[in-house]
């Protein structure tokens, strides 16, 4: 009888572009396969790493020269509402919540592209058409959930956020909403809904992305309490936003072998880079 190993996930990294982020500065990310029937394990063990998924992608920053990109999550237990947010709350209890399977409808397709035309204009998605977006929503092998906002009256879709459930919480894949309505705080609704998601589940994190220092993109997500970053390989939890510092320095980034062999396999496996 022939028996075969199991095969660890292959490791690779992309080739530096212009970051997102911080102007002037190159990126590059740490990526691997998510696929077969270990993918909801491997992506809910390289979550807890600071990784994210896109599609069948796990990744995760590595720049030579830089490490500002921390990955964030919420701790449910100790996040408590401000007064902004309880407004926020207000503001739209007009919504209401449809949560459905991941399947991309034309209605999500237009304000997906009246989202990026008003907020991300100069954007690397911006060129995305139907097609490429049907792919980012429905391309998913693991437990993933489409949530909409619409409005309780007319029905109109306001928000949409793509959601994958963990074991330990909920990942907020992407999220686009309408964007002439800034007084309404739609990217922090979508988040305050999914803590209380997460809570009813119980579920102990909402995991939000990248958070990066020096980033007026990314201020919003240090507002909310409860907030934890990944760093040092380790999750802590926030402190002053205004004591971290963008970490630019071309010591700063451990070599892609060193991080290579420090990332934990469900599997007991040795991560293998290419």
């Amino acid at each position: 009888m022939r028996h075969s190993l199991p095969v660890a996930p292959q490791f690779y990294v992309t080739a530096p572009q212009p970051c997102p982020y911080l102007e002037g500065r190159m990126e590059r990310k740490l990526f691997t396969a998510l696929q077969g029937d270990g993918a909801d394990t491997l992506n809910n063990a390289l979550s807890k790493q600071g990784f994210r998924r896109s599609q069948n992608v796990l990744y995760r920053p590595t720049c030579a020269d830089c490490a500002a990109c921390l990955s964030a999550r919420i701790d449910v237990s100790k996040f408590t509402l401000s007064k902004s947010q309880k407004r926020t709350l207000r503001r739209n209890a007009h919504l209401e919540r449809r949560a459905t399977s991941p399947w991309a409808t034309e209605e999500q397709y237009a304000l997906f592209r009246s989202y990026l035309e008003s907020r991300h204009a100069t954007g690397g998605m911006v060129d995305m058409d139907v097609f490429e977006f049907a792919a980012m929503i429905e391309e998913t092998p693991i437990r993933s959930r489409v949530i909409e906002y619409a409005h309780q009256d007319t029905s109109e879709l306001e928000a949409v956020c793509l959601m994958d459930v963990l074991d330990d919480g909920l990942s907020m894949v992407y999220s686009f909403y309408t964007p002439d309505v800034p007084r309404q705080s739609l990217g922090t609704h979508i988040i305050l809904d999914h803590i209380e998601i997460a809570r009813n589940a119980g579920l102990p994190y909402v995991y939000l992305g990248y958070w990066v220092p020096g980033s007026p993109k990314m201020g919003y997500k240090a507002s909310f309490t409860g907030l934890e970053v990944f760093s040092q390989n380790t999750w802590n939890p926030m402190r002053d936003p205004a004591e971290f510092e963008p970490t630019l320095h071309p010591l700063s980034t451990a070599p892609i072998a060193e991080q290579v062999a420090n990332i934990s396999l469900p599997d007991g496996n040795k991560a293998v880079s290419e």
